[in-house]
C-alpha cells in the first residue's frame, strides 16, 4: 500500500463569480518537504496557498491533510499557521506577547506558553527584545517574530505568503538560511509562495510554476531550469534561449534543425516524438554558451553576432547578442571570461555550444 502524503490537492477549482482564478489543479505534498509556488501576479498561486490555510473554500475538488479532507474546516482547526507578506504581527503587544498569542488561542497554560516563547525568542536569536515593542524592531527581526509565533505551536505544515518581499536584498538572503536551516532542522512541511526565482531555486526541494491558474510544470529547482516543459516555463525562467525551427533530419540520437539563423543539431528528446519536416522548439542556457572574439570555424551550433549590451550579475556578466537574422541571444560569462576577452559592445563575437546543452521542448 502507498504511504499516504501530508497534503493532497485533488482537482481543485477556484472560481469567483465567472472568474477562475485555479483551473483543475491536482498535487501532493510530502510530509518534511519544503515545496515553492511561484508565478507572476494573478497566476492563482496565492489563492492556492488560502485554501491549503482554510481562507478560501474550492469551489471544486479536494483538499485533504494526511488522507483527511479539509475544504469545509476553518483555519484555526488545522494547524496550518500561515505568515503573511504583511507579517500580521500585533502593534499593542510586546515580541513575546506576540509569539505567546496561538498558545493563547489554544488555551495553553501561562507558564507553558511563556517558557515556549521564550525558547523560541532564543532560537530565533531575539532574546533580548522580549519585551520591546514590536515597532522598535528592524524588518528582519520583525521577519523572525513572525516565523517564531507561527512556529511555537509546532504545526506539521507551515505556509508562507511571500514573506521576504519587504526586506532589503542583504537581509533576504540571511532570512533564507535562517528559513531553510530552520525546515531541515524541524522537519516540518514548508509551502512557500514567492514572484523570485532565486529564492524558490535555492530553498525548495521541489518548485510550482503556475499560470493563469494552472501548473505549468512541477518538479526540481535543477530539472525544471535545465529542462523546462513549454516554452512558457522557459521564457518565465529568462534563463534560456528558444530557438524555432523545422527538422531536417534524425540520426542516432540528434536532431537536425534548421532556423532562420543556422542549422543546429540537439539531442533527441524521448519526450517528444519527432519526423523531418516537424516544427519544433528547442533552449539552450544561457550559462552553457562559449563565446569567441575570433571568428568561428563553420559549423553545428555555431552563430556570430553583434554585442549589444551587457549586464553584471554578481560574480558574471550577461552579455547580449544580436544576430544577424535580429534574433537576441543571452550569455552569462564568468566576469574573469569577460574581461580576459576584452568584450566591447558593438563589437562581434562568435557563439557555440555542445550538442548534449540544448534541449527539446516537449511542448509549446
Amino acid at each position: 500500500m502507498s504511504k499516504i502524503p501530508l497534503v493532497a490537492v485533488d482537482n481543485v477549482v477556484k472560481r469567483y463569480g465567472a472568474v477562475t482564478a485555479v483551473e483543475r489543479t491536482s498535487f501532493e505534498i510530502a510530509a518534511g518537504e519544503f515545496l515553492a509556488i511561484m508565478g507572476s501576479s494573478g497566476c492563482g498561486k496565492t489563492t492556492t496557498l488560502r485554501m491549503l490555510a482554510g481562507l478560501e473554500a474550492p469551489s471544486e475538488g479536494e483538499i485533504r491533510i494526511e488522507g483527511h479532507r479539509m475544504n469545509d474546516l476553518p483555519p484555526w482547526q488545522r494547524e496550518t499557521p500561515l505568515v503573511w507578506q504583511s507579517l500580521a504581527l500585533f502593534p499593542f503587544l510586546t515580541v513575546v506577547e506576540n509569539v505567546e498569542f496561538g498558545l493563547r488561542m489554544r488555551k495553553v497554560p501561562a507558564a507553558e506558553r511563556r517558557k515556549r516563547a521564550l525558547g523560541w525568542l532564543d532560537r530565533m536569536g531575539l532574546s533580548e527584545f522580549t519585551n520591546r515593542n514590536i515597532a522598535q524592531l528592524s524588518g528582519g527581526q520583525r521577519q523572525r517574530v513572525a516565523l517564531a509565533r507561527s512556529l511555537v505551536t509546532e504545526p506539521k505544515i507551515l505556509l508562507l505568503d511571500e514573506p521576504l518581499s519587504a526586506l532589503d536584498a542583504h537581509l533576504k538572503v540571511r532570512m533564507q538560511a535562517v528559513l531553510t536551516e530552520l525546515q531541515e532542522e524541524l522537519g516540518i512541511t514548508f509551502v512557500y509562495v514567492t514572484h523570485s526565482q532565486s529564492e524558490a531555486f535555492s530553498m525548495a526541494d521541489r518548485v510550482i510554476i503556475m499560470s493563469r491558474g494552472r501548473i505549468e510544470q512541477i518538479g526540481r529547482p535543477v530539472d525544471i531550469y535545465r529542462t523546462p516543459r513549454n516554452r512558457f516555463v522557459a521564457e518565465f525562467l529568462g534563463s534560456s534561449n528558444i530557438f524555432e525551427g523545422t527538422v531536417h533530419r534524425i540520426a542516432d540520437a540528434t536532431v537536425s534543425v534548421q532556423t532562420a539563423s543556422a542549422s543546429f543539431e540537439t539531442p533527441v528528446n524521448p519526450q517528444r516524438s519527432v519526423s523531418a519536416g516537424d516544427q519544433i522548439r528547442f533552449v539552450v542556457p544561457e550559462d552553457r554558451i562559449q563565446i569567441s572574439l575570433a571568428h568561428p570555424q563553420p559549423g553545428a551550433n555555431v552563430m556570430v553576432g553583434r554585442i549589444i549590451g551587457e549586464e553584471f550579475v554578481g560574480a558574471a556578466v550577461r552579455v547580449y547578442v544580436e544576430t544577424d537574422e535580429r534574433q537576441e541571444i543571452k550569455v552569462l560569462v564568468p566576469d574573469m571570461t569577460f574581461r580576459e576577452n576584452h568584450v566591447r559592445r558593438g563589437g562581434r563575437i562568435g557563439l557555440s555550444w555542445k550538442t548534449e546543452s540544448a534541449y527539446v521542448l516537449p511542448e509549446g
